[in-house]
């Protein structure tokens, strides 16, 4: 069916999927380099889902975080941009734990899991892209010092076995 469309309804169908959602609008922004900064709206979703806002009763969504991850993997093969959005998810998340206290175990392992993919990420990046990652990456293992729940053991133990230099 699909493969019997002309080139006008193939641009008809691509228009109706860029009006029906914003996700949608996003990953065509992202997809063709539409405006200047395409991690902005996944970066916004991360946020919102991962550093709520406790006075309005958001709650924090780490399944709706990790899709707009996985929407932008899907949109554009961009591995920097990958590592943004895995780290800047767990900056987000310790960011909440650090301010408000101790959350429970799902999001501490939702942060623990995140941190490991953003370390693979990041050593599959040439060296010269890795340092602020590393930087970055450091600062939350230090940041979570006196967490609970294994959480700061586990990210020291990931952090130093990616980055045995800084022992």
């Amino acid at each position: 069916m699909l493969l019997d469309l002309d080139a006008k309804k193939l641009v008809e169908l691509a228009g109706d999927l860029y009006r029906l959602s914003k996700e949608n609008r996003d990953f065509f922004h992202a997809r063709f380099s539409v405006g200047q900064d395409q991690l902005a709206p996944y970066k916004k979703t991360i946020e919102e889902c991962m550093y709520p806002n406790v006075y309005r009763d958001k709650p924090i969504q780490i399944s709706k975080a990790k899709r707009a991850i996985s929407s932008y993997s899907k949109a554009v093969a961009d591995p920097v941009g990958e590592a943004e959005l895995m780290t800047f998810f767990v900056e987000c998340g310790n960011r909440f734990t650090v301010q408000f206290g101790d959350i429970d175990e799902d999001f501490y392992d939702a942060l623990n899991l995140m941190y490991k993919r953003a370390i693979g990420k990041v050593l599959s990046l040439p060296a010269e892209e890795r340092g602020e990652f590393r930087d970055r990456l450091e600062e939350i293992m230090t940041s979570s010092s006196g967490i609970g729940w294994g959480y700061h053991d586990e990210l020291c133990h990931d952090f130093y076995e990616a980055f045995p230099e800084e022992q």
